[in-house]
């Protein structure tokens, strides 16, 4: 009786692929990642049966040029249930609030002084600026949804 099958799998071979944000209003969150954080839409699923778009977003990267979404990784998946953009008071759960439990995701940028000024010219809210607190080193904006993205500055970016 050979019902069990013996399965193998090689952990090596393993790669992070994406988050996944609900989004109430898919045309203000793919401004913020597109044209304030700079991503890139690789890809999107629309399906009108089932009322949900899915988006998925990230940087370009040399290693990964000709890549199929599934080849890629450190992507953000955005999905959007139709119909919550024309609610102003519907919001998702972030993780965020009094209960917490999510944290955040994290963007590396060159110059961190000169990435929250060009934020401050978009009017992106502001969870915490390099100069609150104890830890100058980083900022946390927020999305068009609430959720938290970490602004850390990389000195291999600089030219």
């Amino acid at each position: 009786m050979n019902f069990i099958r013996k399965m193998s799998t090689n952990v090596a071979k393993y790669r992070y692929n994406h988050t996944m944000y609900r989004i109430r209003d898919p045309k203000a969150s793919l401004k913020f990642y597109t044209e304030i954080l700079g991503m890139r839409l690789f890809d999107e699923h629309h399906s009108e049966e089932a009322k949900f778009s899915l988006y998925f977003l990230g940087y370009e990267d040399p290693a990964s040029d000709g890549l199929v979404r599934l080849a890629r990784q450190g992507l953000l998946e955005l999905t959007h249930n139709h119909g919550t953009e024309n609610d102003a008071s519907f919001a998702y759960n972030t993780g965020n609030g009094d209960q917490g439990g999510y944290g955040h995701i994290a963007i590396t940028v060159d110059d961190l002084t000169a990435a929250c000024a060009r934020f401050d010219k978009f009017g992106v809210k502001f969870v915490k600026r390099p100069e609150e607190g104890r830890m100058r080193h980083i900022a946390f904006i927020a999305d068009p949804d609430g959720y938290r993205v970490e602004i850390l500055e990389n000195p291999m970016l600089q030219s």
